[in-house]
């Protein structure tokens, strides 16, 4: 199993979220929203409220699938996310050990 993440703009999710979609066997994905800033600012903040709001709204996509969906699913949000402009992101991989769904068995009783 891997952990994908992404942190994309914003206006790029709903045509993501199309995309991945029709995927066959996409496994789903949590979405949060954050902000965030990169190490490459052409501006300095001088004052507290810049420093407050010297940030940029972002979405970040978590994704727990097969290893071999990863560099699909991986590519896909590249494609999609991209803009060819600074801020436009981050994707990344990481190994999963174990992961359990968490559902409701529903026993003969009903309970």
């Amino acid at each position: 199993m891997k952990e994908i993440r992404a942190v994309i703009r914003p206006q790029k999710l709903p045509r993501l979220r199309e995309v991945l979609r029709a995927i066959p066997g996409f496994p789903g994905m949590t979405i949060s929203k954050v902000a965030g800033c990169g190490s490459t600012s052409r501006h300095t903040p001088n004052t507290i409220k810049e420093v407050l709001t010297d940030f940029t709204d972002k979405v970040r996509i978590e994704i727990i699938a097969p290893e071999e969906m990863a560099d699909a699913l991986v590519d896909h949000i590249v494609q999609v996310a991209s803009t060819g402009q600074t801020g436009d992101g981050l994707v990344w991989v990481t190994d999963i050990q174990r992961a359990v769904f968490i559902r409701k068995n529903v026993g003969s009783d009903g309970v």
